[in-house]
């Protein structure tokens, strides 16, 4: 794609109708997002998890700290709601800096569970070690690319320093109609679920992370519980606030998508053993504060980039029997770039 056809006229009416939204993809990206995502690649920028006590560590995709807050009454295994600086405004850059070679001996004990396809993307594949510079352009998407670039600066493990690994972003594949799930939504939470509560029972490793992809968009939790397909706010939020400057029904979809995953992380803490449960996120998600929307590499923004960190335990109570059986490697090929995009990421 060349700078004629991103520079459009489409492109161009839709900056002068969201001005907010077209500072963010260009005078932040460039000027502020970039610049952090190099210096986040020379010192560490935020807490790496594996320096924390926890046994069992809950990420809940795109979660903010307000928001666990204004639905934490809702839940028994919730009470004091802390913050953390992360050590990445995105997916990516999260994985990058946290599964580092300074933590090998920990990570080598560790299980990570993810429904997030970056996961794999990442330590699996080394994506961000493979960006051509060809591919980089300081116009459109293509920045991120550059982005991706810098992040290969980053000493990050391979999958096989890993105690275990398993993508489970395989069992839905965006586009086909799943059992629990959505065909136009992610990785349903109780996939997660599942696997966390058969490795917990079948294993016996240090610690576990458990990498749900909710909240993040698209959000389909009402569109399951209604049967229909979802809306434009529900599948590109972006757009919609764009199109329509309301933000009140993007955040009240946000949490209902957040006590879908959260009912079933209720599930999940009874039917495993854990003294130190961590409920945390890889990064927020800015609804057009400081200009900002979404969430990318090297944001600083606080609604990015500060992430809760609130503390449970579980016990087993056998009350559940999952059924799901681990991911193969057929089922992961060619389903990952179809899930980013999805998920409104463009590789």
């Amino acid at each position: 794609m060349d700078i004629s056809q991103e520079i459009s006229l489409e492109n161009i009416k839709k900056s002068i109708r969201n001005p907010k939204q077209a500072v963010d993809t260009t005078l932040l990206e460039v000027g502020i997002r970039l610049p952090i995502t190099y210096i986040n690649t020379k010192t560490t920028i935020g807490t790496n998890v594996f320096s924390q006590d926890w046994d069992v560590l809950i990420l809940l995709d795109t979660c903010r700290v307000d928001a666990l807050r204004e639905v934490a009454s809702e839940y028994d295994f919730i009470s004091d709601i802390n913050s953390m600086r992360s050590v990445g405004g995105s997916s990516p850059e999260w994985i990058a800096k946290t599964f580092v070679n300074k933590y090998a001996q920990e990570i080598n004990e560790t299980a990570y569970i993810s429904a997030n396809a970056f996961s794999s993307k990442i330590i699996s594949d080394h994506h961000h070690e493979k960006v051509s510079w060809k591919n980089i352009s300081l116009t459109s998407w293509k920045r991120t690319n550059l982005a991706y670039k810098l992040l290969s600066q980053v000493p990050t493990v391979d999958v096989s320093s890993l105690g275990r690994f398993e993508d489970l972003y395989s069992y839905e594949p965006v586009g086909e109609e799943g059992s629990l799930g959505h065909k136009e939504g992610g990785t349903p939470p109780r996939y997660v679920t599942d696997r966390a509560i058969t490795v917990s029972r079948e294993f016996d490793f240090d610690r576990m992370i458990l990498h749900y992809l909710q909240p993040h968009p698209p959000y389909s939790a009402n569109a399951i519980q209604t049967g229909r397909e979802l809306e434009l706010h529900e599948k590109d939020w972006w757009e919609y606030i764009g199109r329509t400057g309301d933000r009140e029904t993007i955040w009240e979809t946000y949490l209902d998508e957040l006590r879908y995953v959260l009912d079933d992380v209720e599930v999940l803490l009874e039917n495993i053993d854990a003294d130190t449960v961590a409920i945390s996120s890889d990064h927020g998600e800015a609804f057009g504060e400081y200009w900002e929307f979404g969430h990318y590499v090297g944001s600083i923004n606080p609604k990015v980039r500060n992430v809760p960190w609130a503390e449970t335990s579980a016990e087993d109570s056998e009350s559940y029997s999952p059924s799901t059986e681990p991911p193969s490697e057929e089922d992961t090929n060619g389903s990952t770039d179809r899930q980013l995009e999805a998920l409104g990421y463009k590789m």
